[in-house]
């Protein structure tokens, strides 16, 4: 989803139960060919609920963030409008939710994305891939760092556990292909955390990290119940970003098409930018 800049999405194939996932770590083992890289049959038997406390999707909603990205001492306007549509793709044999990610410096688009994100049986919710399209001054520029859970490798991990615990520590995807590895650590439970629009407790503080590059330094994501992302801050790299939850909002039926169509005219684009996207069935309008 979010990105540390380039930046990395604010918010990634066989997936694995959670446990396996924490007791597995960083170690070698754990990747695309890991023997215990399939999810076995009925864990995602109802993908497209995604109530987890933490990180709730619900059709329709729209968070909007504002904030900074500082690179070279400079700091410069940074904005991201995340919202979930009422389409769904399917990924690897799962049904997934698709999020419709915007990114804007300086008041312009650097980068929209499609997200896909499924929740476990467990209540965990997985990462099952990105298309992320790239805009130089207002033009588009190419998808190149595209990945699709179970093709060319690459490997959807958690995005959000069910019941997160301090020190839990787990992937969120690894891509070789892309250079794409980004780690997860539960830093702290039950905090305090306040932005221009209101004060949130019982936060949760995850820090994340990329082991394959470490000069990305450090992404803090702070998520509230019910609310989900409230607040994004950094430590170290060579750039960092700092964002706020600015206004939620709830789309009524208008607002909601346009952006459905902007989202399909994505799936339809990718097909003919991305080799990978092809493993995939195009998305569709949620029904129900």
């Amino acid at each position: 989803m979010f990105a540390r800049p380039r930046a990395r999405p604010l918010v990634t194939a066989g997936v694995v139960s959670a446990a396996s996932l924490l007791a597995c770590g960083l170690a070698a083992g754990c990747g695309p060919s890991a023997p215990h890289a399939q999810h076995p049959a009925g864990r995602f038997s109802d993908p497209l609920t995604v109530d987890n406390r933490m990180f709730p999707l619900v059709v329709g909603t729209q968070f909007v963030y504002q904030g900074t990205i500082v690179e070279g001492g400079e700091a410069k306007p940074h904005s991201v409008v995340f919202t979930v549509t009422d389409l769904s793709k399917v990924v690897d044999h799962v049904r997934t939710v698709v999020a419709w990610d915007r990114d804007f410096l300086e008041g312009e688009l650097q980068e929209q994305e499609l997200a896909f994100f499924a929740q476990d049986d467990a209540g965990n919710v997985w990462n099952f891939g990105e298309y992320p399209e790239e805009y130089d001054n207002g033009k588009f520029a190419g998808a190149p760092s595209t990945w699709i859970r179970g093709t060319a490798g690459a490997y959807g991990g958690v995005h959000m556990l069910d019941r997160p615990k301090v020190g839990a520590q787990y992937r969120e995807g690894l891509v070789r292909a892309i250079q794409f590895d980004d780690v997860s650590r539960i830093a702290r439970t039950g905090q305090v955390t306040c932005v221009p629009a209101d004060c949130y407790r019982q936060v949760l503080v995850v820090d994340e990290t990329s082991p394959n590059d470490p000069a990305s330094g450090h992404q803090i994501k702070y998520y509230s119940p019910r609310a989900g992302l409230v607040r994004v801050s950094a430590r170290g790299g060579d750039a960092q970003e700092f964002l706020t939850l600015a206004a939620v909002r709830h789309l009524d039926d208008s607002a909601l098409a346009k952006v459905r169509a902007a989202a399909l005219a994505m799936d339809r684009r990718a097909y003919q930018v991305s080799k990978v996207y092809r493993a995939t069935e195009s998305a569709q309008r949620r029904t129900g």
